[in-house]
């Protein structure tokens, strides 16, 4: 399985959904970076089951325990290392699983990849609670990431069938408002009015044994220009690769998106002026992103998230071992909707393909100021 990522820093999950624990690897993070341990739990906790009636039922503390790669409060330059252990597991309640796919998941076209050996049980190495390793992992970016003076925000920007719409973040600058109010409304909204009409809709899903999926926003202030590269290993593309890794992921795009196809250029085009001796966009419908190198303006970019696919209505399926047809009702415990849970992942997965993108441009030197004996040579 190919569950690594990154070209500067390479991190490594593992785990499955009902394993005794999942976890992460994060190699290539210099020595001498600040983490704050409480702050990583912080964005875990954000991510955790069990907390709302909107989200699944299964209760994880979701404690991360870092096992190597900090020493004192900093990194230590070795391989990060941190596990979290599963504990509310019911895997019994995916007994029928191996013959009867669920449909919208992975079980189908997994059987056939891995002939029958695959953990099925609460997905497995499929599942959504493999982004808690994501979240920790990318915890550690953004403390990175925030002693540059970037900082990431994201919300949910839309979300349900007829779309419940928040307000957009601030496509110029970072809005502390806006950032303090998606922490503090019941569901991750700049608008609380959105973050009840979510919470209501959400319900509405779940009391008729459905599910509902959204959009979410993701904004990054305060990345320098130049970094990143044209053709296959632009900011979009490191973004978009990590994203996707995220399950239920099924689109990405950045600044106006496919809504740049329905505008003349002269609308589309975001004008330059000098700012206190200074360039700077007066709109960002690029995203922060030309020709896969940053602007220097804020990078905003936004993931689909489909409904979730565990339902308690009765679906159609196949029965493998017989070839017939089948019905199945999923039973367990499932969210009737991701998207708030996906928020925290987001932010997460952002963080981690820009420190990637940092440190391929720039080394060591991005986060630490360090000047490492092959920069002398140069």
């Amino acid at each position: 399985m190919a569950s690594v990522y990154g070209t500067s820093i390479t991190l490594s999950i593992f785990g499955q959904s009902h394993s005794p624990a999942i976890g992460f690897s994060l190699d290539g993070v210099p020595a001498g970076i600040a983490i704050d341990t409480e702050q990583v739990q912080q964005l875990l906790d954000r991510r955790a089951p069990g907390r709302s009636r909107t989200a699944t039922a299964r209760r994880e503390t979701d404690t991360v325990e870092f096992i190597a790669g900090l020493t004192d409060g900093h990194t230590n330059g070795a391989p990060i290392a941190g596990i979290i252990r599963n504990g509310d597991t019911r895997s019994r309640d995916y007994d029928e699983l191996r013959r009867i796919p669920r449909p919208g998941h992975a079980d189908y076209p997994a059987y056939v990849k891995y002939r029958g050996y695959h953990d099925v049980a609460g997905g497995g190495h499929f599942s959504g609670r493999l982004t808690a390793p994501l979240c920790a992992a990318g915890a550690i970016a953004c403390q990175a990431l925030e002693s540059r003076g970037i900082r990431i925000v994201a919300h949910i920007s839309s979300l349900g069938t007829e779309p419940i719409l928040d307000m957009p973040l601030d496509p110029l600058h970072l809005n502390p408002s806006q950032a303090t109010l998606i922490r503090a409304n019941a569901l991750p909204c700049v608008s609380t009015a959105a973050a009840s009409a979510m919470h209501d809709a959400i319900l509405g899903a779940k009391a008729e044994q459905d599910s509902i999926g959204g959009v979410i926003e993701c904004a990054a202030y305060g990345m320098p220009a130049g970094i990143g590269d044209p053709m296959f290993d632009g900011i979009e593309n490191r973004i978009a690769q990590i994203a996707f890794g995220i399950p239920a992921v099924k689109g990405v795009e950045f600044g106006a998106g496919f809504q740049a196809a329905r505008m003349l250029g002269s609308q589309n085009n975001d004008p330059y002026r000098v700012s206190d001796g200074e360039v700077a966009v007066q709109s960002n419908n690029a995203g922060g992103i030309l020709g896969g190198i940053t602007t220097a303006a804020p990078i905003i970019w936004r993931m689909a998230v489909k409904p979730t696919p565990s339902i308690a209505r009765t679906q159609a399926s196949i029965d493998l071992e017989h070839m017939s047809d089948a019905d199945l009702s999923i039973h367990g415990r499932h969210d009737p909707c991701i998207v708030p849970r996906a928020v925290p992942v987001a932010e997460a997965a952002c963080a981690l393909a820009l420190m990637d993108a940092l440190l391929t441009d720039e080394g060591a030197a991005a986060f630490t100021g360090i000047t490492t004996a092959n920069d002398q040579k140069d």
